[in-house]
């Protein structure tokens, strides 16, 4: 079996098995001997949900499973799921199984199930990737930069884009770069940057950051955005970075550069194994 997918499909197992305890991301990574940065994004490629909802998922459904036994209170119910109110669980039940945790109680009562995961990676033939590998030096971004959280960031990157188009901060900033930077595990930085050199004065409401040298894995992807973009990204992770065998993955950013609105590049910083 792939390690890849060995580390992700004990990452799985310590959520099965862990249900009922409070889950951190850094401790579900480490079981797959990979950052939270890296791991939130392959297990949300490989998967079609983020690591949040697959837990949030998971604890419904075997909370409805409970509750369809007729013997447990909706209160104790809640409490062993890390809710922290009946109200609060009682509106995430209804709103994944269609029905009340009180409902759910009755004899006959339609449940929704979600079951756990098995993680299987395979090599499928006939399949192109172009990518180089690439030494570069040091060097510096300038732009907005703005926190997300990683269960929310699909939707909210955009919006940060568009606002910072439609506030005329194209005129400062053009966007050559869109660079994501590890914070802590479960949130990040996302920079709307262009390079920086010593003798440009840092606009007002800009930062930079300083991505040090080292190598780079680049992928070009051709086409209109963001679909051609989105399709070298899923690709990357769910078939380049699962099977590559001379790289592993370094550094707890990635960036995606962008030539033209056609054209571009998604940078992996790696290492050697």
């Amino acid at each position: 079996m792939n390690s890849l997918s060995e580390g992700i499909q004990n990452a799985v197992d310590y959520i099965e098995d862990n249900l009922t305890q409070q889950l951190s991301i850094s401790d579900i990574a480490s079981k797959a001997f990979v950052s939270p940065f890296y791991f939130q994004k392959i297990f949300s490629v490989l998967c079609g949900f983020t690591v949040g909802e697959y837990i949030r998922c998971r604890r419904l459904a075997l909370a409805g499973q409970e509750l369809s036994a007729g013997s447990s209170r909706v209160l104790d119910i809640a409490l062993k799921y890390g809710y922290e109110s009946q109200d609060s669980f009682s509106r995430a039940f209804t709103k994944f199984h269609g029905i009340t945790p009180s409902s759910a109680k009755e004899k006959g009562a339609k449940l929704k199930d979600f079951a756990p995961i098995q993680i299987i990676l395979t090599l499928k033939g006939g399949t192109v990737m172009d990518y180089k590998i690439v030494e570069k030096a040091s060097f510096t971004i300038m732009g907005k930069v703005k926190r997300f959280n990683t269960e929310t960031s699909y939707t909210e990157i955009p919006q940060f884009w568009n606002e910072h188009y439609a506030s005329g901060g194209g005129d400062i900033i053009r966007g050559m770069f869109g660079a994501c930077v590890d914070s802590d595990g479960k949130n990040f930085d996302y920079f709307i940057a262009d390079l920086y050199a010593p003798f440009i004065d840092i606009p007002k409401d800009c930062t930079t950051f300083t991505f040090q040298a080292g190598t780079w894995a680049v992928f070009p992807y051709n086409g209109k955005c963001p679909e051609a973009l989105q399709e070298v990204n899923t690709k990357i992770w769910s078939e380049w970075v699962p099977n590559c065998r001379e790289y592993e993955l370094a550094g707890n950013y990635n960036i995606e550069f962008y030539i033209s609105p056609q054209n571009g590049e998604i940078w992996i910083p790696v290492r050697k194994k």
